[in-house]
């Protein structure tokens, strides 16, 4: 394998100046660059990333932590976070946490072994104190650490309480709300707080089912156990279009019409919502806007720039076939 000593022997100049080649430090004149990458190229010669990025204290790459890069939310936003960072002359390395703990935790500090020059946090599993890494900018999504790191998120209680009077606007009379995990204090549980609120407000009979794991099977087993409990419910605002479109699902297995027989409203506005049968009423939150934002704030991190810490971006009410 060629070495950095061969390339400077090929070249005709030293070692030190093929480094400085390499790391674009100085002037070095373009015939003297030609020479080097010449001889690079007839070697085959391949630079030692991890080994530039000690150099030059910087490795243009970022982490993505996410819970399941197959979920259409996060499959989403990780295609727009690898878009804008590589606009702005970064690459991106996904982790899958898949909500286990331990895991998250080997990818952060794989990732600090690694060089990276910051995380985008969309996995909720880890304890405050595991972010508190000096030295490393770190950027939340849907999750407020409460210790000065940057978040970014969607208006979530706005969002909640639309489709909650979208659902009682409509005449339910006896609504459901199912959630994500409650016990994560995350802006997401915003959603939960909204349902609560406006069904309270305008005197609604109601009940709230906990979604534990983000598993289409499970959320199947959830909902049918909902119905068996009250059958009379007739509006559901469920906290994900994934659990949505889990809801259609058991509702035409049981035979109830929609939207004559039960109104349904998600989250998120994933590009399935549009595209299953009946089509998703929803909330939708600006993936795109999330993923650019998330990149933007982490490069101004990392170029030493001031941050706003809190990050909430406009939902929007999307009306289809299931209200």
């Amino acid at each position: 394998m060629a070495t950095i000593k061969d390339v400077a022997k090929i070249a005709g100049v030293t070692v030190t100046t093929v480094s400085r080649v390499l790391n674009n430090r100085g002037y070095i004149s373009e015939a003297t660059r030609k020479k080097v990458y010449d001889a690079m190229e007839e070697l085959n010669y391949q630079p030692n990333e991890i080994a530039r990025s000690l150099f030059r204290r910087k490795s243009n790459i970022l982490g993505l932590i996410v819970p399941n890069v197959s979920h259409p939310f996060f499959a989403e936003l990780t295609n727009y976070v690898e878009f804008y960072a590589y606009q702005s002359g970064y690459k991106v390395l996904v982790c899958n946490s898949y909500q286990d703990s331990v895991k998250e935790k080997d990818y952060v500090e794989m990732l600090k072994r690694n060089q990276v020059d910051g995380i985008i946090m969309g996995s909720h599993t880890m304890e405050t104190s595991d972010y508190l890494i000096p030295n490393l900018p770190i950027v939340a999504l849907d999750r407020d650490f409460l210790n000065g790191i940057p978040f970014v998120t969607s208006d979530n209680y706005e969002g909640g309480r639309l489709a909650t009077n979208l659902l009682i606007d409509k005449g339910c009379r006896k609504l459901a709300h199912i959630s994500g995990p409650l016990e994560l204090s995350t802006p997401a549980n915003n959603r939960y707080q909204a349902f609560v609120d406006t069904a309270d407000e305008r005197k609604v009979d109601y009940v709230i089912k906990e979604a534990k794991l983000d598993i289409f099977e499970s959320y199947e087993k959830l909902v049918y156990k909902m119905f068996e409990e009250y059958p009379d419910i007739d509006g559901i605002f469920a906290s994900s279009d994934m659990i949505a479109v889990s809801i259609i699902h058991v509702a035409s297995l049981l035979g109830k019409e929609i939207p004559k027989d039960l109104k349904i409203v998600g989250y998120d506005d994933i590009n399935l919502a549009s595209l299953i049968v009946p089509s998703l009423t929803t909330i939708k939150q600006p993936i795109k806007e999330m993923a650019e934002l998330s990149v933007s704030l982490l490069i101004n991190e990392i170029e030493g720039k001031k941050v706003e810490i809190e990050n909430i971006l406009p939902i929007r009410l999307v009306e289809r076939k299931t209200t």
